[in-house]
């Protein structure tokens, strides 16, 4: 293993806990771009620099520069979100982004075509309903998932709790967030006092992900991340504490036989109050023990197959100050979403909308999904939850908002399609916008899933509960269509 640090390395290292010149970038008003390396560092503040590549060919014959803009990702623990919050986010997408909100397979929001002049008033509008957008790209804690189903029981509540601590104890420190985009003022003198004391100065490896699952729903798919915490239950439904796993992840460079998918191990049990040190220890372990010469070695995955589980195991132990137990029981006994309308302990229904790739846009009569959303956030005065299947909940609805909501809903195609194949496809955003796209996705899913549907139903088989997922990445999972056992929406 080589012992040169990789270019990103290098970045990070020399930007000044994530500052690097992006202050000085977004006062360059000649380009709608920012410098090469600034595009690396602008990820830790939740944004990818792109570009429009459907305008490319022409804007290079008239000899102009690319339609630059930006992709802004929210990070939303859980995935749960107050109706201020939707609207907040529903009113930056109209005013400064591409008019669609796109909800992610990691319970986070996406926005998308939003061009350099307006990411600040962008991110206050963010902040100003308490979102933030740091660290939900870059190589640290991404944005941590959770089983999104409502308040059904404490231990969901319970599962949501951690979610959220995890998320607020790995944020990153830097005050560079502030300074840059919400016109925070660098206090003079005080950069020995800047530290990260999780990251320290270049943060981790790679980028690292964590989800709370609570059987017997693996929705987030807890073996294909790098940390999971499974909650294991005592006969009255209450958290006894979790089961640890890491080291997941599907990820593969194809042609690349040394890069692999992998499904995470279980660590063993922790208490409930040792869980926040039990992440740390595994995020710092393997900040110190990541590879930074190669970052396609740099997931976890990797670390814990080159170190040996055992070694890994007691690492985490000993920086966490405490054992983990014998690994408990459970069962995982599906993964998908709850359509239509479920029951809450307390009395009020929760409504498991279809939202197609997680793009909610207004696309016509009888699809303007966001503004129907809309018009049911203005009175709904539960919450909004997003699902790891990009759907969306509409949590903890007051008995007499029901039929309105659902009304909306059914007008506005928000309800669940009755074929099998349509309620379970998804599709990466690909072309025009990302830069690792070879092909179509998420603009050419409803034109295969409709001669999908028609051969399906040529042969009986139209409500069958068949999985497609559809990439155009060559560093991500396969396109790929399988049939599963049961029905996710069930």
């Amino acid at each position: 293993m080589s012992n040169e640090l990789s270019r990103n390395e290098r970045i990070k290292e020399a930007s000044d806990y994530l500052r690097g010149t992006l202050a000085e970038g977004l006062r360059q008003e000649i380009t709608g771009a920012i410098s090469e390396d600034d595009a690396q560092l602008v990820k830790f503040h939740g944004m990818y620099l792109q570009d429009d590549r459907d305008l490319r060919p022409e804007r290079t014959r008239k000899k102009m520069e690319k339609a630059f803009a930006f992709m802004i990702r929210v990070r939303v623990p859980g995935g749960v979100l107050s109706t201020a919050q939707w609207l907040a986010l529903d009113r930056v997408a109209r005013d400064y982004g591409n008019g669609t909100v796109r909800l992610t397979t990691r319970q986070s929001v996406q926005l998308h075509g939003v061009i350099k002049s307006n990411l600040r008033p962008t991110l206050q509008a963010i902040d100003s309903v308490l979102l933030s957008t740091i660290a939900a790209c870059g190589d640290v804690n991404r944005n941590v998932m959770c089983n999104p189903n409502p308040d059904v029981s404490r231990a969901h509540a319970a599962a949501l709790d951690l979610a959220r601590a995890i998320s607020d104890h790995l944020t990153p420190r830097t005050p560079a967030y502030r300074e840059i985009w919400l016109e925070g003022e660098r206090v003079a003198g005080g950069d020995h006092d800047v530290v990260e004391p999780i990251y320290g100065k270049t943060y981790l490896p790679r980028k690292f992900k964590i989800v709370v699952a609570v059987p017997p729903s693996n929705d987030v798919d807890v073996f294909a991340h790098d940390l999971g915490f499974i909650a294991i239950l005592d006969q009255s439904g209450n958290v006894q504490g979790w089961n640890v796993s890491a080291g997941g992840g599907m990820g593969m460079t194809h042609g690349e036989p040394e890069t692999y998918p992998r499904t995470a191990d279980i660590l063993g049990f922790s208490e409930s109050s040792d869980a926040l040190a039990i992440a740390e220890a595994v995020v710092t372990v393997q900040r110190d023990w990541g590879d930074r010469a190669n970052r396609k070695h740099a997931r976890l995955k990797y670390t814990i197959e080159d170190r040996g589980i055992d070694a890994f195991r007691a690492e985490v132990e000993r920086r966490a100050g405490t054992r983990l137990a014998t690994a408990r029981p459970f069962a995982f006994t599906s993964t998908g979403d709850r359509y239509g309308w479920n029951e809450g302990a307390d009395g009020r229904g929760h409504l498991t909308l279809f939202v197609a790739s997680g793009r909610v846009r207004d696309a016509g009569p009888r699809a303007e999904q966001l503004s129907a959303l809309r018009r049911i956030a203005e009175f709904h005065d539960g919450d909004f939850r997003i699902t790891a299947n990009q759907n969306l909940i509409v949590a903890g609805v007051r008995p007499q908002h029901r039929h309105a909501i659902e009304q909306i809903a059914a007008s506005n195609a928000l309800l669940a399609p009755q074929q099998g194949l349509r309620r379970n496809a998804m599709a990466c955003v690909a072309l025009p916008t990302c830069g690792l796209a070879l092909a179509e996705s998420e603009r050419y899913l409803p034109d295969l899933l409709e001669a999908l549907e028609a051969k399906l139903a040529a042969h009986g088989l139209a409500n069958d509960e068949i999985v497609i997922r559809m990439t155009s990445s060559r560093s991500s999972w396969l396109g790929s269509v399988w049939t599963i056992s049961g029905s996710p929406s069930a």
